[in-house]
C-alpha cells in the first residue's frame, strides 16, 4: 500500500485490509456536497455508508488519506471495478452541499502537489483521461462510468478550475516548469485577490462563481417575465370585443 506523506493517516478498517488491491492508473477529483474536515470525512466513512475515498480535503488544504492507493476505494464505482485490476485514486474535497462553489486556493494547491505524487509514484500520465479507462486525470462528472446514475459533481465552477488551473499546474509542476522561471504557479494566480471599491477583496474563484450565479438568476428572471407575459397575451385576448357582425347584402331590381 502506498501512503502519501503530505496527508495525516486516517485508516479505515477492515477496508483498508480487506478490499482488493489495485494498480491505479488514474486520480479523480470529486467534491463530496458538504463543508466538511477531512476528520468528519474520515467519521462518515466509518459510521455511515459502505463506500469510501482514498483522500479527504478541508477547505484550508489539510488532507487525510484513509486507504493506500494500491486497495480499492469505492467513490469512483466501474473505475475501480476493472477486470484487468487497474483502477483510480480518489479525493473527497470539501464544499457547499450542492457542490457550486469553487476550490479555495488552498484546496487547489493540495490537489496539484497530490496530482505530482501520484504521476510520480504510480506513474499516472500527464494527461486528462480521454475515456473511462484510459490513464490520467479527471473529475467525477468527466465520464458516465464512473457514477451510478451520472452527476454533476464537482461542480460547473470546480470543473472549469481542473480544466484551466490545477490539471495545468500538475503538468507545469511535474515536469519543472513552474521551477525554471520565477512566474506564478496557476494555484498563485486563482488564489490571488484584488482589493474592489468598496474594500472587499475578490478573487478569480470568487469572480466565476458570481458570474455562475447571476447567470442561473438572469435564467430564472427570464422564464418569470415569459411565463408573465404569457398571461397578460392571455388576458388581453380574453377583454378585446367580439368582432362585429358583418352587415347583411341587400339587392335591388331595375325599374
Amino acid at each position: 500500500m502506498a501512503w502519501y506523506p503530505g496527508a495525516i493517516r486516517m485508516e479505515l478498517q477492515p477496508e483498508s485490509d480487506n478490499q482488493p488491491a489495485i494498480i491505479p492508473t488514474q486520480l479523480i477529483y470529486h467534491s463530496i456536497a458538504a463543508p466538511w474536515t477531512p476528520k468528519r470525512t474520515y467519521e462518515y466513512w466509518r459510521d455511515s455508508t459502505n463506500l469510501e475515498s482514498h483522500f479527504g480535503l478541508g477547505y484550508d488544504g489539510s488532507l487525510a488519506q484513509f486507504i493506500g492507493t494500491q486497495t480499492r476505494a469505492d467513490a469512483n464505482y466501474r473505475a475501480n471495478l476493472r477486470p484487468d485490476g487497474t483502477g483510480a485514486i480518489s479525493l473527497e474535497s470539501a464544499s457547499n452541499d450542492d457542490h457550486s462553489d469553487p476550490w479555495t486556493g488552498e484546496q487547489v494547491e493540495t490537489m496539484i502537489e497530490l496530482g505530482v505524487w501520484a504521476h510520480r509514484t504510480h506513474g499516472i500520465p500527464l494527461r486528462v483521461c480521454r475515456t473511462a479507462d484510459d490513464p490520467g486525470f479527471g473529475y467525477h462528472a468527466l465520464h458516465a462510468a464512473w457514477a451510478v446514475s451520472g452527476t454533476a459533481c464537482p461542480g460547473a465552477a470546480r470543473i472549469q478550475q481542473f480544466k484551466k488551473v490545477i490539471f495545468p499546474g500538475i503538468v507545469a509542476r511535474a515536469t519543472g516548469q513552474s521551477q525554471e522561471d520565477d512566474m506564478p504557479t496557476p494555484a498563485d494566480l486563482w488564489s490571488y485577490q484584488l482589493e474592489i471599491p468598496d474594500g472587499r477583496k475578490v478573487s478569480a474563484a470568487d469572480v466565476l462563481a458570481w458570474t455562475d450565479n447571476r447567470h442561473n438568476v438572469t435564467f430564472k428572471e427570464l422564464g418569470a417575465i415569459k411565463a408573465q407575459l404569457a398571461e397578460l397575451t392571455a388576458a388581453v385576448k380574453a377583454l378585446a370585443p367580439a368582432p362585429a357582425p358583418a352587415p347583411a347584402k341587400t339587392t335591388t331590381k331595375e325599374a
